[in-house]
């Protein structure tokens, strides 16, 4: 049986940034780490805090995801925020520079997950939410819980 990313693969999902950007689009990336780094990983021990990700040139940097430092993993642990590459081909880098150009987007990750035995990223384009916004969806989420109570 396949399982697909929504099952047991997902690692971590950012849910701070559903609240605090529209996501209008969402992209696959590889990223790139090191041994004691996915080991950390299958222990689930990663935050999306104030994570964000940048394009230089044709580099794209997932810059302060914390990945904790593996227990075991005593010389070769590396710094827990250290900006981490991330792997796209050409169109889809000019692609994302040219949204990002627009006012007001932004690349966030989204989800962190394995495909396979490989770390995926996904990658969202985004725009920022208002505070008005953010009122407004947590006020139709109440809606739809109070609905669900009453069926």
């Amino acid at each position: 049986m396949k399982k697909n990313k929504n099952e047991s693969n997902i690692i971590a999902n950012n849910r701070k940034a559903y609240h605090d950007y529209f996501i209008e689009d969402t992209y696959e990336a590889g990223i790139v780490l090191v041994g004691s780094e996915v080991k950390s990983l299958r222990l689930k021990a990663v935050g999306f805090v104030d994570s964000y990700i940048q394009i230089d040139g044709y580099k794209v940097t997932l810059v302060n995801l914390n990945i904790s430092p593996y227990e075991k993993g005593s010389v070769f642990n590396l710094p827990p925020k250290r900006p981490r590459m991330l792997l796209l081909n050409k169109k889809e880098i000019n692609k994302l520079r040219a949204l990002v150009e627009r006012k007001g987007y932004t690349l966030v990750p989204t989800k962190l997950y394995f495909k396979e035995s490989l770390v995926k990223v996904e990658v969202g384009v985004a725009l920022g939410k208002h505070t008005y916004d953010k009122r407004k969806a947590l006020m139709e989420k109440q809606l739809d819980l109070e609905t669900k109570r009453y069926k």
